[in-house]
């Protein structure tokens, strides 16, 4: 239910509170006080289509905010957890801000959130009805939805069971149809992926095998210079004539005679035994590199291919090696994902007829437990209507069988015959706006029970109607109120009196502007109100008289 609407700078709405009680709450006064601009900032914070023609001149802004209570609210709760959303303790606060540059800030619980989402937690928590509105009841295509809501258990979870296998048949059946639809193209790209697998896969190609031969070829393509420097340094270091390793030897041998003289010739003796071991060492290395060193022609040109080969598949299918690798994966998980898919189309096609013709069998037995459900609520719906004074009405629920969809092989259709002798209509065609006031209660109290939402607003839904109707749709409206929260606009005396809460909405001018002000009547003041319902401007002993019986008679 909502417990709080606050408006701010929203047409002629300065600043506005309203608290709401549970049960039925009317807001009466005279007309273009405001009334029905409540209403309209009502629907705006569950997602109604905002304009900066809404805010209040002179401001840059409108602000509207509104608390619910949704405790025990499960469609509430399973929607605020799928869109990530905190949860407060059983309270929902929704605030929406509408500038004048068109710009839009919604919050659910201080969450930023689109005016797209307002619009899907909308009807879990108000439902809007005008006179002139086809809202849900009057569109046709949530005929058969709110009769599945009406049903009993079993149905439901007949249905449930019939949509899960369904998602599963429409899930294969669309894959069945684009590879029939899209054959050519598939096949072209299981092909292309195949040469593409193959390419890679007869490659073998392996992380830092590219820098490893690359390095190679380096030296097969410096091979005489390298060649020549090692006969250089040889030479250098063994040789008849200049013989490095035996010269520093023999300063070696010239200083270990004195290194026990003094610790500094120790020292240096040390060095020139550390060079003389290097230079063996590094002759002996000079010397087996030579002996080991050969040119390999072939094998230059099998590093050139080979290392053609990785250019070339690294253009293609990335900039390194690890790239390449990385994309012989991807394409090798979908090449197997389509195995089955590629060999066995006919297969599926099989699976598909079986999997429709047990839709097409749970589908039937659904439809069955429908028609049962329709007759039960076909002689609810008419004992309504009879309350409301349309005892001749004829309520009838039109069934039109249609191939396998989401919800079985049914549509369904309310239709109506509000006369004796006339013919059942749509009823979507209903024009009469007091005959279409009670069909839409009598619906409504119906459905309001399974619905679960928390709070049904009626603007003005008892234009056209006076006497007896007016007093049945009167304790029709209050019906649905024990149900859940309801919130009217009315001009009818009959249904103001008969509300637990009357809030009375006035229109005043202070410093020059318009605005519009909300006071919850006492007692003593609801029958001033009433009165003036029943007399207009000229309020009497008698028309006050005529408003306490009312009220009298609906606390009875």
């Amino acid at each position: 239910m909502i417990q709080e609407l606050t408006v701010q700078d929203f047409a002629i709405i300065s600043n506005l509170t309203i608290p709401f009680k549970e049960g039925m709450t009317v807001l009466t006064g005279e007309t273009g006080a405001g009334k029905s601009i409540i209403i309209d900032a009502m629907g705006l914070i569950v997602g109604g289509r905002g304009s900066a023609d809404y805010i209040r001149d002179g401001a840059e802004r409108c602000r509207i905010e509104g608390s619910f209570f949704v405790s025990d609210n499960e469609k509430v709760a399973t929607f605020l957890e799928d869109n990530g959303i905190e949860p407060a303790d059983g309270q929902l606060v929704i605030q929406r801000e509408i500038y004048r540059t068109g710009r839009n800030n919604c919050r659910i619980n201080g969450q930023l959130v689109t005016t797209k989402t307002l619009r899907e937690i909308g009807p879990f928590i108000v439902d809007i009805h005008g006179q002139n509105e086809h809202q849900e009841l009057m569109q046709v295509q949530n005929h058969l939805r709110l009769l599945d809501q009406y049903a009993p258990s079993d149905v439901k979870e007949l249905k449930e069971m019939y949509q899960e296998k369904y998602q599963k048949y429409d899930e294969l059946k669309h894959k069945v149809t684009h590879l029939l639809n899209n054959e050519k193209e598939f096949v072209q790209r299981m092909d292309m992926l195949t040469f593409q697998y193959k390419e890679i896969e007869t490659a073998q190609l392996v992380v830092g095998e590219e820098e490893s031969l690359i390095e190679e070829r380096r030296r097969l393509v410096n091979f005489q210079k390298i060649m020549d420097s090692l006969k250089k340094a040889y030479q250098y270091l063994d040789n008849e004539e200049i013989n490095a390793v035996s010269l520093s030897g023999a300063a070696m041998t010239e200083m270990e005679q004195i290194e026990s003289i003094d610790t500094e010739y120790a020292e240096t003796t040390e060095l020139l035994r550390t060079a003389y071991y290097s230079l063996q060492e590094a002759t002996g290395r000079i010397n087996t590199s030579l002996e080991q060193l050969e040119m390999d022609d072939e094998r230059l040109i099998v590093i050139d291919n080979r290392l053609d080969i990785i250019r070339q598949l690294k253009r293609k299918y990335g900039e390194t090696v690890e790239e390449v690798l990385a994309y012989f994966e991807e394409i090798t998980q979908e090449l197997e994902s389509q195995l089955d898919t590629t060999t066995d189309v006919t297969k599926l096609q099989e699976q598909l007829i079986e999997m429709e013709q047990e839709l097409q069998g749970i589908a039937l037995k659904l439809s069955e437990k429908r028609h049962q459900v329709a007759k039960v609520l076909e002689e609810n719906i008419m004992s309504q209507l009879a309350s409301l004074y349309m005892e001749q009405a004829v309520f009838e629920v039109a069934f039109m069988q249609t191939d396998l969809t989401i919800n079985g092989i049914d549509k369904a259709e309310f239709y109506l015959s509000t006369n004796v002798g006339e013919s059942l209509k749509p009823l979507t065609k209903i024009v009469s706006g007091g005959e279409l006031s009670r069909i839409m209660l009598a619906l409504k109290t119906i459905f309001s029970t399974t619905q679960s939402i928390t709070s049904i607003v009626f603007d003005e839904v008892d234009t056209g109607v006076s006497g007896r109707v007016a007093q049945a749709i009167a304790e029709k409206i209050h019906q649905i109120g024990s149900h859940s929260q309801v919130l009217c606009i009315t001009h009818l005396p009959q249904v103001a009196a008969i509300a637990d809460t009357q809030y009375f909405i006035r229109k005043l001018v202070k410093d020059n502007r318009t605005q519009t002000q909300v006071s919850e009547l006492a007692d003593s003041e609801r029958v001033n109100e009433i009165a003036r319902m029943l007399s207009g401007s000229d309020v009497t002993e008698l028309t006050k008289e005529h408003a306490k019986e009312l009220l009298d008679l609906a606390k009875k």
